[in-house]
C-alpha cells in the first residue's frame, strides 16, 4: 500500500470507528499518546501494532475511502485455472491475485490499487482490461503461498541471481551449490517431489522460460521465469547429471539423485536442443509413493485372477503393454513382489532401475559399456535365475532371447509398447518370433492405462441420457440384470455394489476441485485388460490372426477390455467418464 497522508489516515480511522471495528475512546487514547511522545509513528500504525486494528480491517476501510470493492481472500476459494491466469512471478512482484472473469474483464485483487503502473502492466500482460479489488498485503501473500507452495522461493532466488545469471551465461563454471540458480532448481525439484509429479518440463520460449509438471498424468504450468536464467539453470542440471555443459547441438541423457524430506528420489534427465534454446525433461522416480500391490493399483476381478494364475506357473512369459507412463514397470514390480521368495533367484535387467528392491538382483543397462538388453539377457541366463524381468523388449534379438529363456524353464516378465493386450501378439510376430514358439511360451498378456482417481471430496449426480446410453453400450452386457444377480456379478468383476442395468440413469460421482486436487482428482488407478493364452488363442497366433480377431475371441471367453474396466470404475466411483475417454477413447 502506498504511503497515506495524515488526512487519509484520519479518514480511515473514522471509517473503522463508524463501522464499529474499533473503539473511539481507545483511538483517542492512542492518538494522545502518539502526539504527546513526539514519535514519527502514525496513529493508524500504532493501532495496528497494538492489534487494535489489523491489516484486513485497514484494507477494507481504505477500499471504502477510495471507492473500490474489497475482498477478504481467506474467505474466498479460487480455482487453480483462474489463479494461473497471472504468472506466479507477476503475482509476487505486483502483489496481485486473479479472482475470475466477468463481462470481458479480469477481476484482480491488489494490495495497492493506487499503483497505476502495476495496473497497466497487468492489463497489458493479460491482454484485456482489469477491474481492481482491494485486499490486504498479508492476505495476498498467504493466497500466493497456498497456491504455489514452495515455489515462491524460486522467484526470490531468480530475482536475487539475475546479475549472477547474466554472468553465468559466459562462464557457467561459476555455478556453485549456494548460488541463487542452484536454490531455484532445488526449490522446483522439491515442489515436484512433494506434489507427486512424475516429470518436470523446463521449456524455453522466445522471451521466457516455462516450468511445467506432470501431476497425475496431466501437465500443469506452474511458473514462468525470465529468459536470461535459462542458460544457468540448464547448465546446473548438466553439472549435476555429469553431462557436457558446453554441448548445445545434440541431445544428452543423464541422471542424478536428490534428497527430499529424508527420501532419496532418482532423477532421469533428457536434454534436447529446441528452437529457443535447450529443453530439459526430468523424470522423477520415487518408489515410496507407489503401491506395490496389484489389487490396490486397480487390477480387479477377472483380470486379477488371470494374472495371478499366470505367475503361479514355473515358466513362460507374462507381458504387459501400453504407452510411456502407463504404469507397465510398476505392474511388473508388483507381480515380482508377489512371488518374491528366498527359494527362488530373481534377476532383472532395467533401463533405468526405477525401484530398488531387497532380495532381487537388479542390473542397470549401460549401452556405452556394451551392456544392452540383449547382451545383459545372455549374461543373466548364466546366473541360474528362476525368474527374469527384462525392462523392455525393444528389438528382435531381445525378443528372441526372452522367448528362449521362457522355453528353457524360466518365468519371464517384460513390457512392450503396443496399444492393447492383443496387440502384443502381432508385434512379437513382426519382430520375427516364430508363431509356434510364441504360442507355447506366453502365459498371459496385459494391456493397461492410468486414469486419475476422484478425490474424497466429491458430489454425486445423475448421468445424462447420452452418458447412460454410452455406459449401456460398453458394459450393459456385464452389469447385473436383476437385484438377485448383484452380489455374484460384482464379485466376478471385482467391483462391489455394481448397479443393475438401467436405461434411465446411473448415479455417478465427480470430485470437488481445490488447490490440492485440481479438477477434483488425486492419485491414479490402472485400467487393465488381460488375455490368457489358451489353446484357442494359440491357434489364432499360429494362423497369424490380427489383434482385432484375437480380442474378439478373448472377449467371448470373458476378457474385460480396458474401456469396459474404465466404465466399471466410473460406476464404482473411482474415476470419471471424462478420464476414461481421455486415455481409452480409442479402445473397444
Amino acid at each position: 500500500m502506498a504511503l497515506l497522508t495524515k488526512e487519509a489516515e484520519n479518514n480511515i480511522i473514522n471509517i473503522l470507528i463508524a463501522e464499529g471495528l474499533v473503539d473511539s475512546n481507545l483511538v483517542q487514547s492512542v492518538r494522545t499518546e502518539v502526539e504527546g511522545s513526539g514519535s514519527e509513528q502514525s496513529v493508524l500504525g500504532e493501532l495496528t501494532r497494538r492489534g487494535v486494528a489489523n491489516e484486513d480491517m485497514v484494507a477494507r476501510a481504505t477500499a471504502m475511502l477510495i471507492g473500490v470493492p474489497y475482498v477478504e481472500l481467506k474467505n474466498v476459494t479460487i480455482e487453480q485455472e483462474i489463479l494461473s491466469m497471472i504468472p506466479q512471478d507477476a503475482q509476487v512482484r505486483e502483489l496481485a491475485i486473479p479472482l475470475g472473469e466477468k463481462d470481458g474483464m479480469l477481476n484482480v485483487a491488489m494490495a495497492d490499487v493506487t499503483n497505476v503502473q502495476a495496473t497497466d502492466y497487468l492489463s497489458n500482460l493479460m491482454g484485456r482490461p482489469i477491474r481492481v479489488w482491494m485486499s490486504s498485503e498479508h492476505g495476498i501473500r498467504e493466497m500466493i503461498e497456498k497456491s504455489h507452495g514452495d515455489l515462491t522461493g524460486v522467484t526470490e532466488a531468480v530475482k536475487e541471481g539475475n546479475e549472477e545469471a547474466a554472468a553465468e551465461q559466459s562462464n557457467v563454471k561459476t555455478i556453485v551449490q549456494d548460488s541463487p540458480i542452484s536454490k531455484a532448481l532445488t526449490t522446483i525439484l522439491s515442489y515436484a517431489a512433494k506434489t507427486k509429479a512424475s516429470d518436470i518440463h523446463i521449456e524455453p520460449l522466445e522471451s521466457s522460460l516455462i516450468i511445467r509438471c506432470r501431476i497425475d498424468g496431466v501437465l500443469r504450468r506452474i511458473m514462468e521465469l525470465p529468459k536470461n536464467v535459462a542458460p544457468a539453470l540448464v547448465s546446473r542440471v548438466k553439472i549435476l547429471s555429469n553431462l557436457k555443459i558446453d554441448e548445445h547441438r545434440v541431445p544428452q541423457d543423464g541422471q542424478f539423485t536428490v534428497l527430499v524430506d529424508g527420501k532419496e528420489i532418482d532423477l532421469r534427465i533428457a536434454i534436447s536442443p529446441v528452437t529457443w534454446g535447450e529443453q530439459v525433461v526430468i523424470r522423477l522416480l520415487d518408489k515410496t509413493g507407489t503401491s506395490m500391490e496389484v489389487d490396490k493399483m486397480g487390477m480387479a476381478g477377472r483380470a486379477l485372477r488371470d494374472v495371478l494364475s499366470g505367475i503361479e506357473k514355473p515358466n513362460g512369459m507374462i507381458l504387459t503393454s501400453g504407452p510411456t507412463g502407463s504404469g507397465k514397470s510398476t505392474t511388473l514390480y508388483a507381480l515380482i513382489q508377489k512371488i518374491k521368495s528366498e527359494a527362488i533367484n530373481i534377476v532383472t535387467l532395467e533401463d533405468p532401475v526405477e525401484y530398488k528392491m531387497d532380495g532381487i538382483n537388479q542390473i542397470q543397462v549401460n549401452v556405452d559399456a556394451g551392456l544392452t538388453f540383449a547382451n545383459g539377457l545372455r549374461s543373466i541366463l548364466r546366473q541360474d535365475p528362476d525368474v527374469v524381468m527384462v525392462g523392455e523388449i525393444r528389438d528382435s534379438e531381445t525378443a528372441g532371447l526372452a522367448v528362449q529363456a521362457a522355453l528353457t524353464g524360466h518365468l519371464v516378465f517384460s513390457t512392450l509398447h503396443t496399444n492393447s493386450a492383443a496387440g502384443i501378439l502381432p508385434r512379437l510376430l513382426d519382430m520375427g518370433i516364430e508363431p509356434f514358439l510364441l504360442a507355447s511360451t506366453l502365459n498371459v498378456v496385459i494391456g493397461q492405462r492410468l486414469v486419475r482417481r476422484i478425490t474424497e471430496k466429491r458430489e454425486n449426480y445423475k448421468s445424462s441420457e447420452l452418458e447412460t446410453e454410452g455406459i449401456n453400450q460398453i458394459v450393459g452386457d456385464l452389469l447385473p440384470a436383476k437385484e438377485g444377480d448383484v452380489a455374484a456379478v460384482s464379485e466376478d468383476l471385482g467391483y462391489p455394489g455394481l448397479p443393475i442395468k438401467n436405461d434411465n440413469f446411473y448415479m455417478l460421482a465427480k470430485g470437488l476441485a481445490t488447490k490440492e486436487t485440481p479438477g477434483g482428482y488425486k492419485g491414479r488407478a490402472g485400467l487393465y485388460e488381460t488375455i490368457v493364452v489358451d489353446e484357442d488363442i494359440q491357434k489364432l497366433i499360429i494362423s497369424h490372426a490380427t489383434a482385432a480377431e484375437i480380442m474378439r475371441l478373448a472377449k467371448s471367453k470373458g476378457t474385460v477390455t480396458m474401456r469396459q474396466d474404465g466404465i466399471l470404475k466410473v460406476l464404482s466411483g473411482i474415476t470419471t467418464i471424462d478420464e476414461v475417454n481421455r486415455v481409452a477413447s480409442d479402445l473397444s
